[in-house]
């Protein structure tokens, strides 16, 4: 499949492009700092069943990298692991860094490879089309699980790590990808037909 060079994100076609560099370096600035906090809030948004909680911040993850792109889109997951072990209690359980040694940081890990991946398909329109859509959120999904589970080893083992950290996920992550897979390439249609 041949990726289309570098395009516009889904927020640079919403909000318009300032006058000066600076300006543009202020509203990229909010924008990460915007999906860090909305992170931390899906965050509070868990059901406990074990080791790892269900929550929403996945959802917001893979919506990040889309809607901001590769660079901004995994700063502003940098920027959430990084306020979180600074002492900012708002992980999924809490904050500081002694988090580093909870069962769940390598997902935090993991949010910054997805949100990029994401971005990086997105710069190249794969948001534009379903199919398309709904593979670049799939990657993202895998590629946040990899550092998750790898690092979740080191507390159940082997044996235990997929049917801890991702066999309960798997229904919710599905639901989560399509509605993001479903929900770019309806707004891009909505863009355009705005610009007609």
């Amino acid at each position: 499949m041949n990726l289309p060079t570098k395009q516009l994100v889904f927020i640079d076609n919403i909000l318009p492009l300032p006058e000066t560099k600076t300006l543009e370096l202020l509203r990229d600035i909010i924008l990460v700092f915007s999906f860090s906090i909305i992170t931390a809030l899906s965050a509070t948004l868990k059901l406990e069943i074990g080791a790892v909680p269900i929550t929403m911040q996945t959802f917001a993850v893979l919506l990040s990298g889309a809607l901001l792109g590769s660079k901004r889109g995994a700063l502003s997951q940098l920027t959430y692991l990084l306020v979180g072990i600074s002492g900012i209690s708002w992980f999924s359980r809490g904050g500081g860094l002694g988090y580093i040694m909870s069962p769940t940081f390598g997902y935090l890990i993991g949010f910054i490879l997805a949100a990029f991946f994401v971005g990086w398909f997105c710069e190249r329109g794969w948001d534009r089309k379903i199919k398309t859509a709904l593979i670049s959120m799939l990657i993202g999904n895998v590629l946040l699980y990899i550092p998750g589970l790898l690092w979740l080893v080191k507390f159940i083992g082997f044996g235990k790590v997929l049917s801890v950290g991702l066999y309960p996920f798997l229904f919710g992550d599905l639901l989560k990808i399509l509605l993001a897979g479903l929900a770019l390439p309806i707004g891009w249609k909505f863009i355009k037909r705005s610009s007609e």
